[in-house]
């Protein structure tokens, strides 16, 4: 009767074993390394790309990658997706930096590979487009983001933007499967 009523995982009274120490380690370490990896390599995919873009493409006509429905043409964005708030570039700057504050107060919680993935495109997302707004011209925290990857009847976008969208759409599958950035699961 007692065997039944012992908590699992403890050891039993007698048995000569000793209980294991927890190791000190935090079980969220390696989740931001990933974050962080992550968030540097779609960093440094979308600068090495905008630097090939401005080098290579800008002030040249368009180069078509496939067919009428996807070309490659260096455009200057000082605005939103599809061109919208070109007045506002300062507000967009100021909503990355927010993006990249809440993303690095998150990580101190953050558990979950899948997060982690998520978190760091999302990062090195805004990471990308900030770097633009703050070093780009016209001038600090006002400067065009570069823009390159054209499909027909679409807003031209970058591998910023994409990381950022592909970072959001995971968010959404994530939450819709109950997965938190703790690790934790809930049936909600």
């Amino acid at each position: 009767m007692a065997e039944a009523e012992r908590i699992i995982g403890t050891p039993q009274i007698g048995d000569g074993a000793e209980p294991q120490a927890e190791p000190d380690a935090p079980k969220g370490h390696r989740r931001i390394v990933a974050l962080l990896v992550v968030a540097l390599l779609a960093y440094l995919l979308d600068l090495g790309s905008k630097m090939l873009v401005v080098a290579k493409l800008e002030h040249q006509p368009p180069i078509e990658i496939i067919g009428d429905v996807l070309r490659f043409e260096a455009v200057r964005n000082p605005g939103a997706a599809f061109g919208f708030g070109e007045a506002f570039t300062i507000i967009f700057t100021c909503i990355a930096a927010g993006v990249i504050v809440v993303i690095v107060r998150l990580a101190r919680k953050l558990y979950s590979l899948p997060w982690a993935i998520a978190l760091g495109l999302l990062l090195g997302g805004a990471l990308g487009n900030l770097t633009d707004r703050i070093f780009r011209s016209p001038g600090v925290f006002r400067g065009a983001v570069v823009d390159f990857i054209a499909p027909t009847h679409f807003a031209v976008f970058n591998l910023a933007d994409s990381a950022i969208v592909c970072g959001g759409i995971l968010i959404v599958l994530l939450s819709f499967k109950g997965l938190d950035p703790d690790g934790t699961v809930h049936k909600d």
